[in-house]
């Protein structure tokens, strides 16, 4: 790869990480790309170089905020050995990684339909890998005989109420704590 094909690569991730942490931090329903500009110190054909539109540089940012979060929930998830652990962990590192979330954030993730379904389908990737977690811990024996599928579905339909805004609005939680929860109490009952 050229040395120039590597900076603009490294531009290019440097502006988006810039770019996530701007929106998780003030939200962007509000923000016009002359402002985002401004705040990113960049041109607005700079921004054009990341996407088309506003619309679609949120999307691609709310894209990267997940990949993003996925990498460090699985570099975390990494160093974690036996099954309750991993739960705990997992959850509790999504958690974390929602934990950055403005209010504001939150509340224009939902109301824009493309990022609401980026935030949609990596619940359900999140919900997959739980599930997948509690079949290990099944299978080795530290999780008691309970239908994984199961326990994966109970966990699926928290993660989507705490997604969606449910949990916060019954309880008080941000999505953060409602994670670790939802961890605590997942593996202390699956526990054998």
């Amino acid at each position: 790869m050229e040395q120039s094909s590597v900076f603009a690569t490294a531009r290019r991730t440097e502006l988006f990480d810039e770019l996530v942490d701007l929106f998780l931090a003030e939200g962007f329903a509000h923000l016009t790309l002359d402002t985002i500009a401004s705040r990113l110190r960049c041109s607005k054909s700079t921004l054009y170089t990341l996407a088309r539109s506003k619309e679609q540089l949120v999307t691609a940012a709310t894209v990267h905020f997940f990949k993003r979060a996925t990498g460090d929930v699985e570099a975390g998830l990494a160093a974690t050995t036996g099954a309750k652990e991993r739960v705990a962990a997992y959850l509790t590192a999504v958690g974390a990684a929602l934990a950055v979330t403005s209010p504001q954030f939150m509340a224009d993730l939902d109301a824009f339909p493309p990022a609401r379904a980026v935030y949609e389908r990596n619940t359900r990737l999140a919900a997959r890998r739980v599930q997948e977690l509690i079949d290990d811990g099944v299978g080795s024996g530290e999780f008691r005989g309970v239908h994984a599928a199961f326990a994966a579905e109970l966990a699926t339909t928290m993660m989507v109420r705490i997604q969606q805004g449910g949990v916060r609005a019954g309880t008080g939680l941000d999505d953060a704590s409602a994670y670790r929860e939802l961890a605590s109490i997942l593996t202390h009952g699956i526990s054998a």
